[in-house]
């Protein structure tokens, strides 16, 4: 596969993990439209957040044997075939409920793209190559939150929000034509991988019964946890507490996502002279760092608000090297139940990130502390487990000999 042919492919497959994303940003500036249409109030439009996030969690899980029974391609295109039918039912909802409902399937639609765009590229790369991929999806992926707010305000205040579901629907189907096209199957059906519930279960145990994925794939779970708990919190911090209007938040965090995409092109760079296993911990100890720094400054309220500013963006531009570098090395041992491995990993940083946006809510006080805390704990607790882990793996395996 010469160079061209692999970009293209990158491509397709950073469109394909960009849909999720665009699937919450785009609608967000539509909830007060969405809550006057259907005749109900934002707490309820908010549901629908929930029940995409459910969806992703679920739908991750399930498509992950799926890909590794019967190939990459014909599940892909399945699920975004899911995923345009439940977008033009959304264009039509007559309720609220129907919304709630819709956004569940639309959810399970999309996330075959986040399992299936990183187990394709574990498939045709391998070592550090399979981080500067994921690098490259990454930079596609991290586009979304900085235009598609503002792709969904010009939707809901020109056209109306059910426009927006419509054109998330012409996006699913400019993609599965892409992937019909342009994406070559890259692992053939396999008979003797079983869709019975035991046997998916044995499946999974198999994949937590690789430490080293363990180890990874709960320290990238560690990294979301630090960048949800930021994306619940930074509205209250800075357009409550810090005063920023809602354009200048809008701005704030579009120069975050920037900071993030930054992140992963530099990660790309490095990575040709240094491996996953050396970068990955050294910048969540930088994370931790920074969210420490953050965390003293909320409790003793002598940071400056624009100090604050650019320590958060700083932060979320470590993020950029967490997500690929983990989940690179937590694939790294898998050649057999890749699909499976992805779908876990996925659905685990979701739940962290569900976690801890709810426990940053919990804990709100008033104050940046309870976003802060949480940006310090996830990527210190990733750092934890990269130091302690491997450890761990050796005393055992010493354990093991001697026995």
């Amino acid at each position: 596969m010469d160079r061209k042919q692999q970009n293209t492919i990158l491509f397709v497959l950073g469109a394909l993990s960009a849909i999720a994303p665009f699937s919450v940003d785009m609608y967000l500036p539509g909830f007060p439209a969405i809550a006057r249409d259907l005749k109900t109030d934002v707490a309820q439009v908010g549901l629908t957040l929930t029940s995409y996030f459910i969806g992703l969690s679920m739908g991750q899980l399930m498509f992950g044997p799926v890909l590794d029974r019967y190939g990459r391609k014909k599940p892909l295109m399945v699920g975004l075939f899911v995923y345009i039918l439940a977008a033009v039912g959304c264009t039509f909802s007559p309720s609220i409920n129907y919304l709630i409902g819709l956004r569940l399937f639309l959810a399970m639609g999309c996330c075959v793209g986040m399992v299936g765009s990183s187990s394709v590229i574990r498939d045709l790369f391998s070592g550090r190559e399979v981080a500067r991929a994921l690098s490259v999806l990454m930079t596609i992926f991290g586009v979304a939150p900085i235009i598609a707010p503002t792709i969904g305000g010009l939707i809901v205040s020109t056209l109306g929000w059910r426009f927006i579901f419509g054109v998330l629907a012409v996006m699913g189907a400019f993609v599965l034509v892409a992937i019909k096209q342009v994406l070559p199957e890259t692992k053939g059906a396999d008979p003797s991988i079983s869709l019975r519930p035991k046997s998916v279960m044995i499946g999974y145990s198999k994949v937590f019964g690789e430490r080293r994925f363990v180890i990874y794939a709960l320290a990238g779970a560690a990294g979301s946890g630090g960048l949800f708990s930021y994306i619940t919190g930074s509205p209250f911090v800075y357009i409550d507490l810090f005063g920023f209007t809602a354009t200048q938040y809008g701005w704030i965090f579009g120069v975050n996502a920037l900071a993030t995409v930054v992140g992963n092109q530099v990660n790309r760079m490095l990575l040709r002279k240094y491996d996953s296993a050396l970068i990955l911990p050294a910048v969540t100890a930088l994370q931790t760092a920074i969210g420490l720094l953050l965390l003293t400054g909320s409790f003793t309220g002598m940071l400056p608000k624009m100090a604050f500013v650019g320590l958060v963006v700083l932060f979320l531009f470590c993020f950029g090297f967490i997500n690929p570098n983990s989940a690179a090395l937590a694939l790294q041992p898998f050649s057999r139940n890749v699909g499976s491995a992805s779908a876990i990993m996925g659905s685990t940083m979701m739940i962290s990130g569900a976690v801890a946006s709810g426990l940053v809510s919990y804990l709100h006080n008033g104050t940046a502390v309870p976003m802060t805390l949480m940006m310090a704990v996830c990527p210190g607790a990733g750092f934890i487990l990269m130091t302690l882990g491997p450890l761990f793996m050796r005393t055992r395996h010493r354990d093991v000999q001697h026995g």
